[in-house]
């Protein structure tokens, strides 16, 4: 006769299964640093010259040097 304590196997499974789903995930991604604005629109602008089929998009003007902010200092 069982003794009233529900079986552990389901809720066991269900851990692992949300845990082997969890790193299956965590390793999707980009592995490179991100591009800024700037640099996406230099590589598009490459990759037309490289193309002959597409249009130009125009130059990009390049970045404003950025302005300290007072809580800079705590990311520094």
């Amino acid at each position: 006769m069982k003794t009233g304590i529900p079986s552990m196997m389901p809720v066991r499974s269900v851990l692992l299964l949300a845990l082997a789903g969890t790193l299956a995930l965590s390793a999707c991604g980009r592995k490179a640093p991100l591009d800024t604005p700037y640099q996406g629109a230099l590589d598009a602008r490459r990759e037309a010259e490289i193309n002959k089929e597409e249009p130009l998009p125009p130059v990009p003007a390049p970045p404003v040097q950025d302005r300290r902010f007072i809580l800079d200092g705590l990311i520094d």
